[in-house]
């Protein structure tokens, strides 16, 4: 039986609280085009970005958070192969022509032919349909989640502005979650994380943050102890790795977060750190083969 992660409930879904991102498998770094090319070619086939989501799901971990695409879609399946339990998938997709609604259409009928369970707008199109002036969610994006809703799928807003969930509360749109950037260096968030903090205590529904290491440009431990002691019990943080082994990392230290107790990880080392080892220097230098450490 496989272990369990803390989780959470989302339009009647059972969730993990910890989702598997796919930011640094799909080639979005925030970084720099060069870097975006360089994860394209490590992640070049479907079966490489299922040796890092399995794993998220062998740890309890079976939802993922994507764009819509086939290849996407089968990673998802090569996993549920490889691990034997459903993957639950977040998925955001965005549309060529937003305004047209056969256009979204489309894209929603092709998520649920996908196996989607669930189907939030990305951020360029929830933004555009914030009727901030009067506090509600424009009809067009009310239509998209009652198609989304109609189609057997469960609706949210993938978005970056934090009136996303309050025009959406204010006016008790059929919205299961919302997906927003937090992160402690308040990296593509809004308004100050103070501001979020409060809003996020106030939403109605659960909110699935992104982003929490500010992408890549925070330290795994700081990053993820701000979020994680700064959200609710019904909230979740979505996170992405290059690696099966910093997949592995970004569980324990969650799990410890969750848990009140410093992770179970071995620090990284380099040779300016030798003082603060104290004895462990020796052998550090005995294994390689470099002689004694003086005191």
């Amino acid at each position: 039986m496989m272990p369990g992660f803390p989780r959470t409930v989302v339009g009647g879904v059972s969730l993990p609280r910890l989702i598997c991102g796919t930011n640094w498998m799909l080639g979005f770094s925030h970084t720099s085009k060069a870097k975006d090319q360089l994860i394209k070619d490590l992640f070049d086939t479907p079966a490489k970005m299922a040796d890092v989501m399995e794993v998220f799901a062998r740890a309890g971990c079976n939802a993922v958070m994507s764009p819509l695409s086939e290849f996407m879609a089968q990673a998802i399946r090569e996993v549920e192969q490889r691990a034997g339990v459903e993957i639950l998938w977040v998925c955001t997709p965005s549309y060529a022509e937003w305004g047209n609604p056969d256009s979204w259409k489309e894209s929603v009928d092709f998520a649920k032919s996908l196996g989607a369970q669930f189907c939030f707008p990305h951020q360029i199109v929830t933004d555009l349909l914030i009727d901030r002036a009067h506090q509600r969610l424009d009809p067009l994006l009310v239509d998209h989640l009652r198609y989304v809703r109609e189609v057997g799928m469960i609706p949210g807003l993938s978005t970056h502005a934090p009136e996303a969930i309050t025009c959406s509360d204010a006016c008790d749109a059929d919205v299961a979650s919302y997906i927003q950037p937090y992160n402690a260096a308040g990296f593509l968030c809004q308004v100050e994380t103070d501001w979020l903090q409060r809003i996020f205590g106030k939403a109605k529904k659960p909110v699935m943050t992104i982003k929490p290491l500010a992408a890549g440009k925070l330290h795994p431990v700081t990053g993820l102890t701000f979020v994680w002691q700064t959200i609710r019990d019904c909230d979740l943080v979505t996170i992405g790795t290059m690696s099966a082994y910093e997949a592995e990392e970004v569980i324990e230290i969650s799990l410890a977060c969750l848990e009140g107790r410093e992770p179970d990880l071995d620090l990284q080392f380099t040779r300016s750190k030798k003082v603060l080892v104290g004895e462990q220097a020796e052998a550090v230098d005995r294994a390689n083969g470099s002689g004694s450490h003086t005191k």
